[in-house]
């Protein structure tokens, strides 16, 4: 600065140091105040991001609590029309069975013998198996067991027949002329009959097991699906059919989660 500069430049000199100080002051103060509200706002996201998880958790445990995992259960099952129920399809096995009518005639008060016809049919018939899921359910919770208690077994009707591969078999006595008539007859039989045969004790107890371990797969499917499987939540299922009596319930082991394979 010389003796013949301006006064005013001389005073632009003299302030402009003041000046930058208090332009970087100002900065600084603005800086710390947008640090102090973003510092604020990212509070409140994360306190109300944890009060989120949280009401979540808590509304996810309520639904697995005992007296409402049923209602969860049959929340998730798909509704369909009330004429077209729901099934759900659990075993299938295929037997060849036999079914033979004898007609025996006799004239004369019985005292002429006119002799007997035997119609036989082998057929393979397939029979399967399936529980409603619109009948009632049950579900309770023991440790980290869930018991199912599940509808009554029932057979899918009419099994499927195989016609394609019936062996058809008659004999007739020496007056008789009808066989035709009887194979017919037995023919028209074959629905009612094997239809029977799906619901006796018997054929019901062949497939028992397999459809026990075919419900605990499904249900264990729905807890996997709602991450309700696995440690510290549950991890075993025992089901229960409504037709069985003091039966011991097969159960099914957890399957191995996670690992490096």
């Amino acid at each position: 600065m010389t003796e013949s500069e301006p006064r005013w430049l001389r005073v632009v000199h003299a302030l402009r140091w003041p000046v930058v100080v208090l332009a970087l002051a100002v900065v600084v103060v603005l800086g710390l105040r947008e640090l102090r509200d973003t510092a604020r706002e990212g509070g409140r996201a994360a306190a109300d991001a944890v009060r989120s998880a949280g009401e979540s958790a808590a509304a996810i445990a309520g639904r697995f609590a005992t007296g409402t995992i049923t209602t969860t259960f049959v929340s998730a099952i798909p509704h369909l029309l009330p004429d077209g129920g729901t099934k759900l399809e659990l075993a299938a096995f295929e037997a060849t069975e036999t079914l033979s009518r004898t007609d025996d005639r006799r004239v004369f008060f019985d005292m002429v013998p006119l002799g007997a016809t035997v119609s036989e049919i082998r057929v393979p018939v397939t029979y399967r198996y399936h529980l409603r899921l619109d009948e009632p359910w049950r579900l309770e919770i023991e440790g980290g067991t869930c018991v199912v208690h599940a509808p009554p077994i029932r057979p899918t009707l009419p099994p499927a027949i195989h016609t394609d591969r019936m062996e058809k078999r008659s004999e007739s006595g020496w007056l008789r002329f009808d066989e035709a008539e009887q194979m017919e007859a037995l023919e028209r039989s074959l629905t009612p009959t094997l239809s029977a045969r799906a619901r006796d004790p018997e054929h019901l107890e062949l497939v028992r097991e397999q459809c026990r371990r075919r419900v605990a797969d499904f249900v264990r499917s729905w807890l996997l699906l709602e991450d309700q499987w696995g440690p510290e939540r549950f991890n075993h299922v025992e089901v229960i059919f409504a037709d069985e009596k003091g039966d011991e319930p097969a159960t099914l082991s957890p399957p191995v989660i996670g690992g490096n394979g």
